[in-house]
């Protein structure tokens, strides 16, 4: 009587690690694969996801122009050390500069991020707007490539500085927003991959939106 009695079923619970080992071996039968190709058909097999783009990675930037010519002493430039911070010590009027020559040259080094070529790009840019006059307006043109370097490096920091320098821009002179338009191919694809990270963008080089300072 006790060889023939069946003997106790199987609990649920030693039922379970058999189900998850058939799901570990089907998992393991998986192969990813390419999109769009003859493997992506077949069983067991998993498309891999497409790689990031890379739009907005920041670009490694180059040395400028306005570095060399910094290094050789060219510009009239000085740092003037102030309580409330520094400023450029000019030695020559800036009425009287060359802005065919100087101002093209100083929009190039909106591309550094070293002190002391960042700092007197852009003080030096700021400058230059304030007291050009109309001479700014005939050299639009020449600022294109350069304000367009310095938004492709994706650089957060440069971009927010190429962003204030734009706007002083175009109140500098008269006409000179009408003169931006025909550029705006250039200028405003790398904008529109940004368009959306506004709040991150300022907090990420610690700016506050609204701030006007130079």
């Amino acid at each position: 009587m006790e060889e023939g009695r069946p003997g106790p079923s199987k609990s649920a619970g030693d039922r379970r690690p058999q189900q998850q080992e058939k799901k570990d071996k089907q998992q393991n039968k998986q192969q990813a694969c390419e999109g769009f190709s003859i493997r992506a058909m077949m069983e067991n097999s998993v498309v891999r996801g497409p790689p990031p783009a890379g739009s907005v990675k920041q670009r490694p930037a180059k040395h400028t122009a306005f570095r060399k010519f910094y290094e050789r002493g060219d510009f009239p430039i000085a740092v003037q050390h102030e309580c409330v911070g520094n400023r450029i010590a000019w030695k020559v009027d800036l009425e009287n500069l060359d802005y065919h020559y100087f101002l093209p040259l100083f929009f190039d080094g909106l591309c550094e991020t070293e002190f002391p070529y960042e700092f007197f790009a852009r003080q030096g840019v700021h400058d230059l707007l304030e007291h050009g006059g109309n001479k700014i307006l005939p050299l639009v043109p020449q600022l294109i490539i350069p304000i367009k370097n310095a938004l492709n490096l994706r650089n957060r920091k440069v971009l927010c500085t190429t962003l204030k320098v734009i706007q002083h821009l175009v109140v500098s002179a008269e006409m000179v927003g009408e003169a931006l338009v025909p550029y705006y191919r250039q200028i405003l694809p790398v904008l529109s991959i940004f368009k959306h990270m506004n709040g991150k963008l300022f907090r990420s080089v610690g700016f506050q939106q609204g701030s006007e300072g130079k």
